[in-house]
């Protein structure tokens, strides 16, 4: 299996990391551990040079951005060298919190969108309740988008996936799919075509039924492909190779 975005170095898992770590080894399991700012990236990066089944993600999440630098690119570049750092990310906008810096997020945003195209790698986007400012910015910038990206954590419209599609975007489903209340993003399982669809954990968010309300980590991964297999009437298995190949794919790992 490979879990698509997850976050491994998070305060949350400091009792529980050896375990997982362990268990990752032992199983085979793939992760990438994505990033939110530049100290946590350097905790995504040492975690990837330290074991084979981890890679990492660099970048500043739309909740940091007022702490962020110009130079902090230079930082990321630096860490982009390495060839277990994959991608720019996490990355985009979030008004949920954070609706009176929504045109700092913009401008990261942008000035990332044009780093990855720079040093030619995918970005993780992250974008919650800001859709129609995110699909503005992916129009307007769309020569700096000469390879495919993920969009994190997709929670939206079919309207939604199908312009991310036909920009060259993977689709990335977690644990909200197995929520009761997971309403439309069932049908947007049904309508994204596998070969263009992600699964991740977001731990330790998000946890998957029916580990809802522990910790989440990077194997219940193995719920969101049991979900997405459901639904399509696919066998877990092609799920999870599948998604597994996307990964690879979009990562060149």
């Amino acid at each position: 299996m490979l879990d698509a975005h997850c976050h491994i170095y998070d305060s949350k898992l400091d009792d529980k990391r050896d375990e997982i770590l362990k268990n990752l080894s032992q199983t085979g399991q793939i992760c990438i551990c994505s990033s939110d700012n530049v100290e946590n990236s350097k905790k995504s990066v040492e975690l990837a040079q330290k074991y084979d089944f981890i890679y990492a993600t660099v970048g500043t999440h739309p909740h940091e951005v007022e702490q962020f630098l110009d130079s902090d690119l230079d930082i990321y570049r630096e860490m982009l060298k390495s060839k277990k750092v994959v991608a720019v990310g996490e990355i985009g906008l979030d008004y949920y919190y954070d609706k009176d810096i929504k045109e700092k997020q913009k401008e990261v945003l942008v000035k990332q969108i044009k780093f990855a195209d720079e040093v030619n790698k995918p970005c993780v986007f992250h974008i919650r309740e800001a859709t129609e400012d995110f699909i503005n910015i992916l129009k307007e910038n769309k020569k700096y988008f000469k390879r495919p990206s993920m969009i994190h954590s997709f929670s939206g419209s079919i309207e939604t996936a199908k312009f991310y599609l036909d920009m060259g975007l993977y689709i990335s489903i977690n644990g909200i799919a197995t929520f009761k209340n997971a309403g439309k993003i069932l049908d947007v399982i049904k309508f994204v075509p596998l070969e263009k669809m992600l699964i991740e954990t977001d731990s330790p968010y998000l946890t998957p039924v029916p580990h809802r309300g522990e910790t989440n980590r990077p194997e219940y991964v193995y719920f969101v492909a049991q979900k997405i297999a459901e639904i399509k009437g696919e066998s877990v298995e092609k799920v999870i190779t599948q998604t597994e190949n996307n990964a690879k794919k979009l990562f060149s790992i």
